[in-house]
């Protein structure tokens, strides 16, 4: 029978998550535009005064990206198999992901603008395609068609962390433990240089995802002391890294480490008071459309932004290039949610259901057909033969022993006149061969009678009997 799959919408969903989402994206957004538009460095934020200055740390929105995301993943995960959390982060992902990766290629091909640096014969980002359509080039040594993509790869192994510990069996106090480890092994791997155990748990990001993952346990649990000391754990360790990776292309302001660490800090903040449920009045209507809207601009802003930048920048003001920018690259947006995404989403989503649970249910049946042919084979009785047994030979004058089956009468040889006794087990009347008129005298066991040939008159006395058995008896006067 198939097991009907957990569908995502049983889930509550969270609407300021979904605003917080496209501030983070819009953040990205205006970081990338401003920067090429404008020029990166102090220098140039002349051209959009007051702007360029805030949106220079626009790409802190990646930050809230993950800090959303440990919150957000592990709420998706939760009473999930392994095999219903796969299927919903690939119908999430990848419809949208594999748009943007064609589309950069596209965009390529028809006006040579490209993140990927073409090879000697110009095919760089025609052979980047293919593995970037797994979202596994990091494993390739590909480089991402566009810039981007790069946060997509951390996101896949926090995926499969997540997966790991779902088949595991995803329980509160697995989860607490889980962190720490995590927290922990990667700050070990770092320190002791250990490269596999760095590229599995990336400890620059992972303080991201377990603060997220701690603020859900708060929203789920309730205020715990130990998740607030993680979450803070988390936050620390997350200052540090972001201060010590910083773009040197951006050419931020020598401040930049301050605004670095309050930004950081803020976006904790926010976090935290949506773990205890005092930002729901964010929730307001169209939250959850900008949510939608989310992930396919990422994807695709940079794409739409580069030839709209060199085609426009004779053109048009640098205000007049960032509204053109910024509303072709929303509806893009829109369309590539409305008309690619969610069909798609519909699309896959039952069959991979089907899927799995035909995997399930077969491999099920495989192993209990395994089992049954691997049992031991109940041992066999043969039945018993029934049948006279042969009877051997005797001497004159003496009495044939008979074998017989169970419940059969023997056949008993007798003297003229003489009636045939059948011949018992022990303690039963024997076959006594007799002379005329004498009567058989039964064998008994030790301590009995023993059967005794008597002539006409006489009386029987006791014998021994060996090992239980009658004692043979004499023979009839006159015989030899």
């Amino acid at each position: 029978m198939t097991r009907p799959m957990t569908r995502p919408d049983a889930r509550p969903r969270l609407r300021e998550l979904d605003l917080l989402r496209f501030v983070a994206a819009f953040a990205v957004l205006g970081h990338h535009y401003v920067g090429r538009i404008a020029g990166w460095g102090p220098e140039n934020y002349w051209k959009l005064p007051g702007l360029a200055r805030v949106t220079a740390y626009g790409n802190l929105g990646v930050d809230l990206f993950f800090l959303i995301s440990g919150f957000v993943i592990l709420m998706s995960a939760w009473g999930r198999t392994v095999g219903d959390f796969a299927v919903s982060r690939v119908t999430r992902i990848f419809p949208a992901y594999w748009f943007a990766v064609v589309l950069a290629l596209v965009v390529f091909k028809t006006t040579g603008f490209t993140q990927v640096p073409p090879e000697a014969d110009g095919r760089g980002p025609l052979r980047a395609l293919f593995p970037n359509l797994t979202m596994l080039e990091f494993g390739t040594d590909t480089k991402p068609m566009v810039s981007v993509f790069w946060t997509l790869g951390i996101e896949l192994h926090f995926y499969v962390l997540i997966a790991l510990l779902v088949w595991r069996g995803l329980t509160y106090r697995r989860c607490v433990t889980f962190m720490i480890v995590w927290l922990l092994a990667g700050v070990f791997a770092q320190e002791a240089h250990f490269e596999p155990g760095v590229v599995m748990l990336f400890p620059a990001w992972a303080p991201y995802f377990v603060a997220g993952m701690a603020f859900y346990l708060i929203y789920r649990f309730g205020s715990n002391m130990a998740l607030w000391m993680i979450a803070a754990c988390g936050w620390a360790l997350a200052v540090w890294y972001r201060s010590t990776i910083v773009n040197p292309d951006i050419k931020l302001p020598p401040e930049h480490d301050l605004v670095i660490i309050t930004v950081v800090s803020l976006i904790f903040v926010v976090m935290a008071l949506v773990a205890t449920r005092r930002l729901s009045w964010l929730a307001v209507p169209g939250a959850t459309v900008l949510g939608g809207l989310t992930y396919p601009l990422y994807l695709m802003h940079e794409t739409l932004g580069m030839p709209m930048r060199d085609w426009f920048r004779d053109r048009l003001g640098y205000w007049s290039q960032l509204v053109l920018g910024v509303a072709v690259a929303l509806l893009a947006a829109y369309l590539v949610y409305r008309l690619i995404e969610r069909p798609a989403q519909k699309w896959m989503r039952p069959r991979l259901a089907a899927a799995l649970a035909q995997i399930r249910d077969r491999s099920a049946a495989a192993e209990a057909q395994e089992a049954t042919a691997h049992a031991p084979a109940s041992p066999h009785v043969p039945a018993p033969a029934f049948g006279p047994l042969p009877v051997p030979a005797t001497a004159p004058g003496q009495m044939p022993a008979s074998a017989t089956a169970p419940g059969q009468m023997p056949a008993s040889a007798t003297a003229p006149g003489q009636m045939p006794v059948p011949p018992t087990a022990a303690g039963q009347v024997s076959a006594s061969a007799t002379a005329p008129g004498q009567m058989p005298v039964p064998p008994t066991a030790a301590g009995q009678m023993s059967a005794t040939a008597t002539a006409s008159g006489q009386v029987p006395t006791p014998g021994p009997a060996a090992h239980g058995r009658p004692e043979p008896e004499a023979s009839a006067p006159g015989l030899s």
